[in-house]
C-alpha cells in the first residue's frame, strides 16, 4: 500500500469491498476510485494503484475505468468544478456567454484550475436541466437561471470560501467531500440532506397534463411527496 493513503481511508476500502458478494468484489471499483479522489482531489497513479492492490486487478484495467468516466479526474483539480453547460439549450439562453465571462475572469479554460486551485471550470455538454437554463453546476449542484454577472459572483464567494446555497439541493461541498459521498460515507454536516421539493419549471408539463386530462391515473400533483421517496 502507497504511503499517501492512511489507515482510515485503509479501512473505508476495505469497508466498500464488504458491501459486495463474495466474488463479485471487483464492483467495488467505482466507489473505490471516488474514495481515492476524496483523499487527493482526483485519480493519481498512486490512487490507480491503491485500487488495483485493493481489489486485485491489473493497473491498467483500473487506469482504463478511471478514464472513461467523467466524473473521475486525471490531474489535481480544484475544491470547486464549476461546469457550465454550453449544449443546445442553455446556449440559446446564454449559456455560451457564461462560459466565455468565466473563462475570462478567472483566466483559465476547458478543465483548468485557477492559480489558488480553487476552482476548475469546464464545459459541459448537458446537464439535464433545460427548463432551468442557463445553468451550471458546482461540484454537480445546480444553480439555475444564470447570468454572465451572477456566474462570476458565485466565481468570487467560491474563491473568497464562501459556500453559496445551489437552486436546488443541499449544501455546497468541495470536491473532496463530494467524492466521499459518491463512495457511499454519508455527509454528516447539518443541513446537509436535500429537500426534495420540485422547482415550477419541473411541474410546468405536469400541470398541463393534469390539466387536460393526460396525467398518470391517480396522479395527483398536489399530493406532497411522502418522506423518504423524494
Amino acid at each position: 500500500m502507497t504511503t499517501e493513503f492512511s489507515q482510515e481511508i485503509l479501512d473505508r476500502a476495505r469497508e466498500i469491498v464488504a458491501r459486495y458478494p463474495e466474488g463479485k468484489e471487483r464492483s467495488a471499483l467505482l466507489p473505490m476510485l471516488h474514495l481515492v479522489q476524496s483523499v487527493e482531489g482526483y485519480v493519481s497513479p498512486a490512487g490507480i494503484d491503491f485500487c488495483a492492490e485493493q481489489l486485485g486487478l491489473q493497473k491498467a484495467n483500473v487506469a482504463a475505468v478511471a478514464s472513461f468516466y467523467t466524473m473521475y479526474k486525471r490531474r489535481p483539480t480544484g475544491d470547486y468544478l464549476v461546469s457550465v453547460c454550453t449544449n443546445t439549450m442553455c446556449n440559446v439562453l446564454g449559456g455560451q456567454q457564461v462560459y466565455d465571462t468565466l473563462s475570462e475572469h478567472l483566466g483559465v479554460g476547458h478543465d483548468e484550475t485557477t492559480e489558488d486551485a480553487k476552482i476548475t471550470l469546464e464545459h459541459a455538454e448537458c446537464l439535464a436541466a433545460c427548463d432551468y437554463g442557463p445553468v451550471l453546476t458546482v461540484n454537480y449542484d445546480f444553480f439555475d437561471g444564470v447570468s454572465p454577472d451572477s456566474a462570476v459572483e458565485l466565481a468570487e464567494a467560491l474563491k473568497r470560501g464562501d459556500r453559496p446555497k445551489p437552486s436546488r439541493g443541499a449544501r455546497l461541498c468541495t470536491l473532496k467531500e463530494m467524492s466521499l459521498q459518491l463512495a457511499g460515507f454519508a455527509d454528516e454536516r447539518e443541513g446537509a440532506v436535500a429537500d426534495g421539493v420540485p422547482g415550477e419549471p419541473t411541474l410546468a408539463g405536469l400541470r398541463l397534463a393534469q390539466k387536460h386530462g393526460i396525467s398518470p391515473a391517480g396522479f395527483d400533483i398536489n399530493t406532497p411527496i411522502p418522506e423518504g421517496k423524494r
